[in-house]
């Protein structure tokens, strides 16, 4: 699907002015908010963006200062996942 924004022009000479391909921009910003309001999962992110790697999707979402969740349940279940492994 294509979309399209309209942005007047003196706008968007400002905006392209600031650097970076401003489709680019723009959808990266789209999907940042969808993905952290819920609606897209991290590979409907990565393939939207069209990264090849989750590392490269990390890195693009540390960029924008966004960091998943971490809870003491994860800690407490990684511990015990290690300790079944003999680490």
């Amino acid at each position: 699907m294509d979309v399209t924004v309209h942005i007047p022009d003196d706008l968007a000479s400002r905006l392209s002015a600031a650097g970076g391909d401003l489709s680019r921009r723009a959808l990266e910003a789209l999907a940042l908010e969808e993905f952290k309001s819920g609606h897209l999962t991290k590979p409907e992110l990565r393939e939207l963006l069209g990264y090849e790697t989750r590392a490269a999707l990390d890195g693009f979402l540390k960029a924008h200062a966004v960091f998943e969740e971490y809870t003491l349940e994860d800690l407490e279940e990684e511990r015990h996942d290690l300790s079944r492994l003999g680490l």
